[in-house]
């Protein structure tokens, strides 16, 4: 039965170092209709070694005679330099007596623990599998989506989630030039500028009342980094342009109708008394008008 379907997960461990089990694992996450889950020996197994394994994550509750063909590239990232990660690629059948496959010896503990070797940054160990299932004998899986495990697409070299996508794609249908001279490699870093770039244009999908000031000044900066970087967006510091001159236009139109506001208030005093001064003078006319009475003559 064939079921040619690829996709790309990473799995980020957290506090690698001050993990205590001998063995730990990722949650189930689907491919190919199939569930899978990772699992690595993060102090090596009785040698200095990171043991990493793709397993068919619920092998035991499966049909006899179930088998699956994949083909997987696991990969320990390197985060400062896409050179030095360190991956091998396998393709293999899975069963019941081989449910789990990976590569010993690839990934030395001593290097990926070393101080700014790069394995390590935040205390996380990130780890990029891709994975294509060739063929299916048996019962398919219902699809399953976890926290820990993140899908990934290749989209013009960049890494996206699956809901960015479409996004993206319509960027680059407008702006085809924009990532023509984009100079850096590491797929990680490109990974955070096209984020940085996508929550650029979320903050100015915002209204000028939900920016400040610091929004704005973080946004020229967040563009000064991406245009050194090689984007072409200069359409992109257009629109911040204009939303900077409508912020400018906002804050000077609250000020203008505080100080036309206080004037009112200001000019709303003096006719409360004038008013009153009115019927003071109203008052004293109406007594000079009076006609004197018998006993006010005598």
């Amino acid at each position: 039965m064939e079921n040619k379907l690829a996709k790309k997960i990473t799995w980020t461990i957290k506090n690698f170092s001050s993990l205590k089990s001998e063995k730990f694992y990722s949650d189930p996450f689907t491919v190919g209709g199939c569930k899978w889950r990772f699992f690595v020996y993060p102090k090596g197994n009785n040698v200095d070694y990171l043991f990493l394994y793709l397993e068919v994550a619920d092998y035991e509750s499966l049909s006899p005679g179930w088998r699956r063909h994949a083909r997987y590239l696991l990969n320990v990232v390197n985060q400062n330099s896409v050179k030095r990660s360190k991956q091998n690629e396998e393709q293999k059948w899975f069963d019941a007596r081989s449910p789990r496959w990976g590569r010993l010896s690839m990934f030395p503990l001593n290097e990926i623990c070393a101080k700014d070797s790069g394995f390590l940054v935040n205390g996380e160990l990130k780890i990029v599998a891709e994975i294509e299932v060739l063929e299916v004998i048996g019962k398919l899986d219902e699809s399953e989506e976890t926290s820990t495990i993140m899908e990934t697409i290749d989209f013009n070299g960049f890494e996206l989630l699956p809901s960015q996508v479409e996004f993206v794609r319509n960027m680059f249908e407008k702006h085809p030039e924009i990532a023509s001279e984009f100079r850096l490699k590491n797929p990680n870093l490109k990974s955070g500028y096209m984020s940085l770039l996508l929550s650029l244009i979320e903050t100015l999908r915002q209204s000028p009342q939900e920016l400040n000031k610091v929004d704005l000044a973080e946004a020229y900066v967040a563009l000064r980094s991406m245009t050194d970087a090689g984007f072409k967006v200069d359409w992109l510091e257009k629109k911040l342009f204009e939303m900077s001159e409508k912020k400018k236009k906002e804050e000077a139109g609250e000020t203008r109708m505080q100080e036309i506001n206080e004037e009112l208030k200001s000019l709303n005093q003096k006719c409360l008394d004038l008013e009153a001064q009115l019927e003071k003078e109203k008052a004293e006319v109406f007594a000079a008008k009076a006609p004197l009475s018998f006993n006010d003559v005598f």
